[in-house]
């Protein structure tokens, strides 16, 4: 049915449109879009509009889904399959947004067979063959080397798209051997940083599992590109090829 699929976004990009003082009130506010080519921001603001028509966002916790919410939402989620294609985020159609961070209840089984049971506060998460679940108000707060869209987003492309658990398999056209061994390797680099007491400029989170240094370093390669490219060159090539863009060009 892909011919059909592709037929209606081509009625709905002929017939709808993002209106441009919201499209220009919500994308200045995200610092990483200024050096963006004016085409490429053209097939962004398109692909947003064809994300909101196919994807179903629900506020929970009494907030409001204003149009600036959903637009802003919708931009940051598309911006890393810009040059991948909607189709990427086939499988699910669900985004929650929380007012704030949301809890989760955890179940963990110690090392002597014991069951713990505890809260979890999140600022997102992503959840297999479900939805996206965010809060805005980590959403809003946008700086170098931080974005939970990107972040959580990256994690769907994982599980859609996924080798194992570890790591995404990689696009066509990509050599598999160089994109497995730089994130195997540069994860245990980062990991020998962290458990050493170094200071970092990427969250030490990233050293939970090589699946969050994926969707950590995935932030950094859009919103900080500079210092991933400069500290991490091997891994900035890497994710260059995976997501096709440049963003330090």
């Amino acid at each position: 049915m892909g011919w059909y699929r592709n037929w209606k976004r081509k009625r709905l990009l002929a017939a709808g449109h993002i209106d441009e003082a919201l499209w220009q009130r919500v994308a200045s506010e995200l610092d990483f879009l200024r050096g963006i080519a004016q085409p490429d921001l053209a097939r962004l603001r398109d692909l947003a509009l064809l994300f909101l028509n196919e994807k179903e966002m629900h506020g929970a916790g009494e907030l409001e889904l204003s149009d600036e919410i959903r637009l802003s939402i919708a931009l940051q989620a598309c911006l890393p399959i810009l040059n991948l294609g909607l189709d990427v985020y086939q499988g699910w159609v669900g985004i929650i947004v929380y007012p704030g961070e949301f809890r989760v209840k955890r179940e963990e089984i110690d090392a002597d067979g014991v069951l713990h049971q505890y809260d979890d506060e999140l600022s997102g998460e992503a959840w297999p063959d479900g939805p996206v679940i965010l809060s805005w108000e980590d959403v809003k707060h946008t700086s170098a080397g931080y974005n939970v869209v990107i972040h959580e987003f990256a994690h769907k492309i994982h599980m859609t798209h996924g080798e194992d658990e570890d790591c995404p398999a990689p696009f066509p056209g990509m050599d598999r051997k160089p994109w497995r061994e730089t994130l195997e390797r540069d994860y245990r680099r980062f990991c020998a940083m962290v458990n050493s007491g170094r200071e970092t400029l990427i969250d030490p989170y990233a050293s939970e599992h090589p699946a969050e240094f994926f969707a950590v370093m995935s932030e950094m390669f859009f919103t900080d590109s500079a210092v991933l490219k400069r500290d991490w060159p091997d891994l900035y090539r890497q994710l260059s090829l995976f997501y096709r863009q440049d963003p330090q060009a």
